[in-house]
């Protein structure tokens, strides 16, 4: 790394993590349609118009950098309250740092995210946070998935995955709303 905070050029090339979210396009829209029959997302359409703005934001076309490739709640350790650890490297790859930087929605709570792109170094362009928006819906969508999953005794489920998803979704939905200053969304309150 070359400084607290930043992706450093990997000399490998992109994978699917670090890749164009168009590549998850149809994976992403399928289980959003799945995931709203099930009554399991608040406000489908301002999820799916989240999604339409990232996979239209322009593409990377910086180096392809060194990055996690799956940064979501259950592979962060914590002590009392604070990240002090990261797991799980399976996923590591090279690509678009777009993908680590949706852990300002996934991990963080509300109002984070843009103080973690401000302190972000080099700070991430306009183009980037947008994409980084559609990395952490499609964790998010995953982790309602495996949370719901888990709600039923289901195998591979994991019912804890199913609130910070939802608050995850919530965010985004709400930052969103914030910087277009649209009218607030009927989305749940986080819990107490």
């Amino acid at each position: 790394m070359q400084g607290q905070g930043t992706h450093a050029s990997a000399p490998t090339g992109r994978d699917d993590r670090g890749g164009p979210l168009a590549l998850h396009a149809e994976q992403f829209t399928g289980g959003l349609a799945t995931a709203t029959d099930l009554g399991l997302i608040p406000d489908p359409d301002a999820v799916r118009t989240l999604w339409e703005d990232a996979v239209t934001a322009p593409p990377w076309t910086g180096p392809a950098l060194w990055i996690h490739g799956d940064l979501h709640p259950a592979n962060v350790l914590t002590a009392d309250g604070a990240l002090c650890g990261v797991i799980d490297f399976g996923e590591l790859c090279a690509g678009d740092p777009a993908c680590d930087l949706a852990a300002a929605w996934n991990l963080l709570p509300d109002g984070a995210a843009e103080l973690f792109h401000q302190a972000y170094e080099p700070a991430a362009d306009p183009a980037t946070v947008r994409r980084a928006r559609g990395w952490a819906l499609i964790r998010a969508l995953g982790g309602i998935f495996v949370g719901e999953a888990g709600r039923h005794n289901r195998p591979g489920g994991k019912a804890t995955w199913g609130p910070p998803a939802q608050a995850a979704l919530r965010r985004l939905v709400s930052t969103a709303r914030e910087t277009s200053a649209a009218p607030p969304l009927n989305w749940p309150a986080p819990s107490a």
